[in-house]
C-alpha cells in the first residue's frame, strides 16, 4: 500500500511544525513524490543532515510504504 501526499505532509508537519510544503506526485501513482520542505530547522545543517531529517519524520516508511521521493530542502529567504 502506498503513502499519500497527505500522509506524507502529515509525518514532516509533526516532525517540522513551521515548515512549508510542497508535494507533486510525480507518475501519478501515489508511489513517486516529489517534495519540497523550507524550514528554519534546516539553518546551519548541511544538505545531508537537512534530508536526513525529513527522512526521520518519515519514520522508518522511506524504501517500504513509499518507494521514491525527489526532495529539496531548504531555509526561508
Amino acid at each position: 500500500m502506498a503513502m499519500t501526499a497527505q500522509e506524507i505532509e502529515t509525518y514532516i508537519r509533526t516532525a517540522l511544525p513551521d515548515a512549508q510544503i510542497r508535494i507533486d506526485d510525480l507518475a501519478g501513482d501515489g508511489d513517486h513524490y516529489a517534495c519540497k520542505v523550507v524550514s528554519n530547522a534546516f539553518r546551519g545543517l548541511s544538505r545531508v543532515r537537512q534530508h536526513q531529517l525529513v527522512y526521520d519524520a518519515l519514520q522508518g516508511h522511506m524504501g517500504g510504504k513509499l518507494h521514491a521521493l525527489a526532495l529539496q530542502t531548504s531555509t526561508p529567504d
